[in-house]
């Protein structure tokens, strides 16, 4: 049986930097998710077509992981831990 293709990671951005990366089923839910958590971003932006829900969390992590190799081993400022 196929999994349904519902999930894609996201990017909140601060300008050009990157301040946060997720993953959702439904962007612009979590963008007012975001806003009403007060996360200061200035926009939203998908990181691809739409995935299972594993594939999602694995595009996510290699996101972080690669974020973290250029930034001293720090996550994007709202990502709180190693797997987002």
């Amino acid at each position: 049986m196929r999994r349904p293709r519902t999930h894609q990671p996201y990017a909140l951005r601060q300008g050009r930097n990157v301040v946060y990366y997720g993953i959702t089923d439904d962007l612009d839910r979590r963008e007012q998710e975001h806003r009403d958590e007060r996360k200061r971003f200035t926009g939203i932006s998908s990181i691809g077509p739409r995935v299972t829900e594993t594939t999602a969390e694995e595009r996510e992590e290699k996101l972080l992981q690669s974020y973290r190799r250029s930034h001293r081993g720090r996550n994007p400022r709202y990502n709180e831990t190693d797997t987002g």
